[in-house]
């Protein structure tokens, strides 16, 4: 395992492992650690209960942040005529169909979310063995299996912070929540909408706990473990 450097080692004495912190001392403690030259990220890691090699248990969800993420998504659009006329419109960034497959199939992946239209699903399957282990493949359950006539809204929601979801095999869940430069207010926000989902999402197959330990982070700072409790009561008022 690699060495920490003196910054990290720093802030990582700082923080109480031990100490379970209320959401607003987590994320006001996460900023005050997030203190490099660029603009990190904010991340939420969350450990469940659930075993994921059991249908059952599956958690996967999409939630719209109120105050986005705070980074540039580059969307891709599988469509027709109609709804590439539709993506163009609303500013995808790639609009197509057997084009765009050819050139992912090629090596290209210069994108960060795919939408596709159900009749162009016939084309994305060929895609499963690239864009499936990347979490980009389309899928109904992710909301990224869209109609024709409502490409537009689901492109909105992508720029303004749509967020997919799911527990990894290790039964945990990762996601971002802004950037350090976004305001103690504003994050809150983000995680409370997050958290609300991911209870909504809870399988009706878990009886006993849901959620182990939720721990919020920037991208070169210590993690910081939140109250489950006070962290799952979280909603917006």
């Amino acid at each position: 395992m690699g060495r920490h450097g003196k910054r990290y080692t720093a802030l990582r004495e700082s923080v109480d492992r031990e100490t379970l912190h209320s959401p607003s001392e987590a994320v006001a403690l996460v900023k005050k650690n997030a203190n490099t030259k660029f603009d990190e990220t904010i991340e939420v890691h969350l450990n469940t209960t659930v075993d994921p090699r059991h249908a059952d248990q599956q958690v996967r969800g999409v939630v719209t942040l109120p105050n986005g993420t705070g980074r540039q998504v580059r969307i891709l659009v599988f469509a027709g005529p109609d709804g590439q006329a539709n993506a163009t419109e609303a500013g995808a960034d790639y609009v197509g169909g057997d084009d765009l497959a050819n050139k992912i199939q090629g090596g290209w992946l210069d994108f960060d979310v795919v939408l596709a239209t159900p009749d162009m699903m016939r084309v994305v399957g060929r895609l499963g063995r690239v864009l499936g282990p990347r979490g980009l493949m389309p899928s109904p359950k992710a909301g990224t299996i869209v109609q024709a006539e409502d490409l537009g809204r689901v492109i909105q929601e992508t720029r303004l912070g749509r967020v997919e979801f799911r527990v990894d095999k290790t039964s945990n869940i990762h996601a971002p929540l802004g950037k350090a430069s976004f305001s103690e207010e504003k994050i809150m926000g983000n995680l409370t909408a997050f958290m609300e989902a991911v209870i909504a999402a809870r399988p009706a197959a878990v009886k006993a706990t849901y959620l182990r330990k939720v721990t919020l982070t920037s991208t070169m700072g210590p993690g910081v473990k939140l109250d489950v409790n006070a962290a799952s009561a979280l909603r917006a008022e």
